[in-house]
């Protein structure tokens, strides 16, 4: 009996001296473990969630309250009144699970949509999917307010049309930047739409946390990650393109056809886990020539050892190799499918069809690091590397971009979070077409965030450095702005923000920020020539800068279990050295070519020709959920813009009386390349095992275009040696007929076969109209698509 009384003595004097043990794991909406949760009980007892969200905690008595917090997620307190008969499982909701989801672009962190102070659209996938979309340039062309013209994306009018040039969108794929090192623009093609989680357009000026480029918006894409369930899916889809309406652009008798299949895998595994996937497309096109074939391998590795719980270490990867035809120049509106020459040889001297290949490869190995006081630590880099080869002609072009990037987040108790980084990139330029050149860039930005209860107030500053090749550094400042004066080689950027809750669900916010964006090694240095168009370069190029500002509300909708969002703003964009592509006379010799000469000297350059202010009114509703049986998704919208140059030289408006140019219509001061209005919507309805979607977008027309694309190039006016030459045979003409905007219709219907295999039925240009984006691009007629696709 001694012996038995001391056997329980000893089992049960660690519990009276030492407290006994409270065990758990800590878990998020979708199951998924949280570490680095910080778990404090009333008697002061603290610890932290492990690699798989597992913890323990020491108690002395019962009853005891445990509080667990952890970063962007909403804190919870638990009274245990009795030691717990088994394990506790806490699940934590996310502070950014509202009714659209988490959002990053606006503050490189996880925020609730309607706390940022800026205006933002998010495509979900499940969109991309019942839409049969092929490339993330159509996917952002959802958006309301954005537009997408060749390969420029246009966010309230910010942005013409000037093709092959830089952006002045940003595109980051999972927070880091995805433009090319020598154009300065995003491969739309490339970028992996068969693996996005979500993709965010944010609208304004972001240069803060971003840097050059970010002058009118960001189009922000993430990958899926793995979860501990594992994920497959695959998909094919095949479709056929319709005749258009008029014969004279009718250039096949056979179908045209394109077919995309993709696949994807993603799970983990323990501590670690990975996602791949593969998407090949094949297209005949609907112009003649322009056939595409396109393969992609990309995927990603995540890590967490074991030994340091609040690491993660991880790699993406992206493999993408293509080939296509393309023309820019038509010939003639009759023939508006058929490239100028009217031959789809593209070793056809008077061919403007060229064969183009390309190579794309993307690898992002990164580190996100947890420290015991709670802090972020996330380093980023990144190797992107572009060859674009015209098969047809001297004009390849090699490009590597490394990218690095430091990130420090601190959430303070009193709601105060601390952004924090540096950022350092560098680009090498290998070109036929451009030359060789060199750039590199280095930054560093902060932002500062601070709750007073309903309202936040944020703000941000980067200092940014800029060089290429020997040059002076573009990012130079001078005090008063005067060139003369002192002067630093670091340029200053600023932003500010706020945002209040009225009510629930009823949120005001105002920002206003600084942009800027330096010129691509394109815009300054390519010498080439695409049909009758010359192209020349300008070293002496300077950066373009600008701000916005916008005041809005969003306001939570709720009918039945539909919640959704209603969206309106007010906006304002004004820019400074805008370059643009300006057609003159660019002979480097003094005075005037020989007559003989003279039109080989006549084309484009890139100048600092532009300065423009773009006002206007932005509404958008997005939402889904049922009403009654129906379940109903939608995002819509309407964008007012009022974008006016504000150029004072008379010959920028009205061409040079020798040999034209200037403003297709000088009668107004819209600025090229723009219109004043832009609606669309989509809607998706959905009963039991079917769905039915409808969508729309109209534009107005676009009143103001380069003056030689319709009128051609004039030489030596009033001589008896004057000459026309037509760049866009016909383009006046249908203008003239074409001038009440564009309108155009997409519909589908989908079954659900099973839980994992569901079909959809796609008709894109419902109503086979006739439309165009930018000058001399009709696009396509009515195309149908049948996707088929499985998810386990």
């Amino acid at each position: 009996m001694k012996n038995r009384l001391l056997l329980i003595f000893t089992y049960c004097l660690p519990a009276f001296l030492f407290g006994q043990e409270i065990t758990g794991k800590i878990i998020d909406q979708q199951n998924e473990p949280i570490i680095g949760v910080r778990i404090e009980s009333s008697e002061g007892q603290q610890t932290r969630s492990d690699l798989d969200g597992n913890f323990t905690v020491l108690v002395k008595q019962y009853p005891v309250t445990l509080t667990f917090s952890a970063f962007d997620f909403k804190s919870k307190e638990l009274i245990v009144s009795n030691k717990p008969s088994e394990s506790l499982t806490i699940t934590l909701q996310s502070e950014t699970q509202e009714m659209e989801g988490v959002v990053v672009s606006a503050s490189r962190r996880q925020q609730r949509i309607e706390n940022i102070p800026v205006s933002l659209e998010i495509i979900k996938p499940e969109l991309i999917e019942n839409k049969a979309l092929t490339n993330v340039e159509e996917a952002v062309n959802q958006a309301p307010g954005a537009y997408a013209m060749d390969g420029q994306i246009s966010i309230r009018g910010g942005s013409g049309f000037s093709y092959g040039a830089g952006s002045r969108v940003m595109v980051v794929w999972n927070d880091v930047p995805l433009l090319a090192g020598d154009a300065g623009d995003a491969k739309w093609q490339s970028i992996p739409i068969e693996n996005i989680s979500q993709i965010e357009v944010l609208k304004g000026a972001s240069s803060v946390l971003y840097g050059s480029g970010a002058l009118n918006g960001i189009v922000s894409l993430r990958d899926k990650e793995p979860t501990s369930t594992p994920e497959t899916s695959a998909s094919y889809q095949i479709g056929v393109y319709d005749n258009p309406r008029r014969e004279s652009l009718r250039f096949n008798d056979s179908p045209l056809l394109s077919n995309q299949i993709n696949a994807y895998h993603g799970r983990m595994l323990d501590n670690w886990g990975f996602t791949i996937s593969a998407y090949g497309f094949l297209s005949d096109g609907y112009r003649a020539g322009e056939t595409q074939k396109r393969g992609r391998l990309n995927g990603a590795f995540y890590f967490r050892p074991k030994r340091f719980p609040k690491l993660k270490t991880g790699l993406n990867y992206s493999i993408n190799q293509e080939e296509r035809g393309l023309f820019i120049v038509w010939e003639s509106d009759s023939l508006a499918y058929f490239p100028q020459g009217g031959t789809v040889d593209p070793f056809s001297d008077s061919s403007s069809l060229t064969l183009n290949t390309g190579t794309r490869m993307i690898v992002d190995p990164y580190v996100k690091w947890y420290d015991p006081n709670g802090n972020k630590h996330y380093l980023q880099s990144r190797w992107y590397y572009t060859l674009n080869n015209v098969v047809n002609g001297n004009q390849s072009a090699e490009a590597s971009v490394f990218y690095s990037d430091y990130k420090f987040e601190r959430k303070f108790k009193n709601d105060f979070v601390v952004t924090s980084g540096l950022t350092a990139t560098g680009n090498i330029i290998n070109s036929e077409l451009y030359g060789d050149h060199r750039s590199e860039n280095y930054a560093i930005y902060s932002q500062l965030e601070k709750n007073f209860g309903k309202f936040d107030i944020t703000g941000g500053v980067r200092g940014e450095f800029f060089r290429q090749n020997d040059l002076s550094p573009d990012s130079y400042t001078y005090w008063r702005g005067d060139s003369t004066a002192f002067g630093v080689p670091v340029r200053p950027i600023f932003r500010l923000g706020a945002h209040y809750e009225l009510k629930e669900y009823t949120h005001l916010r105002a920002s206003v920020g600084q942009a800027f964006r330096y010129p691509s090694v394109a815009e300054r240095f390519a010498s080439t020539s695409v049909g009758a168009l010359n192209i020349f370069p300008n070293p002496d190029l300077r950066p373009e800068s600008g701000w916005s500002a916008e005041v809005g509300i969003k306001q939570g909708v709720k009918i039945g279990n539909w919640k959704g969002y209603f969206d309106a703003s007010a906006f304002i964009n004004e820019y400074d050295n805008m370059m643009e592509f300006t057609f003159g006379l660019y002979y480097p010799g003094e005075g005037f070519p020989p007559i003989s000469e003279i039109e080989k000297w006549f084309g484009f350059r890139a100048e600092n020709a532009e300065s423009a202010r773009i006002t206007g009114l932005d509404f958008s509703l997005s939402g889904m959920g049922n009403i009654g049986p129906i379940e109903i998704v939608t995002i819509m919208g309407y964008t007012y813009m009022n974008p006016i140059s504000l150029n004072e030289d008379p010959e920028y408006r009205f061409g040079d009386p020798n040999f034209g140019g200037g403003f297709s219509d000088t009668s107004t001061n819209m600025l090229k390349y723009r219109f004043n209005h832009l609606a669309k919507g989509d809607i998706q309805l959905g009963y039991k095992n079917w769905l039915f979607g409808f969508s729309g977008r109209y534009n107005s027309f676009m009143r103001n275009i380069d003056a030689i694309f319709e009128d051609g190039i004039t030489i030596a006016a009033g001589t008896p040696f004057e000459q026309t030459a037509e760049i866009l045979p016909g383009l006046k003409e249908y203008r003239q007929r074409n001038n009440r905007g564009d309108i155009v219709f997409d519909t589908r219907l989908g079954y659900k076969f099973t839980d994992q295999i569901m079909a959809h039925l796609v008709v894109n240009n419902l109503f086979n109209r006739e439309y165009m984006t930018r000058p001399g691009d009709i696009q396509a007629p009515r195309q149908f698509l049948l996707r088929v696709q499985m998810k386990l």
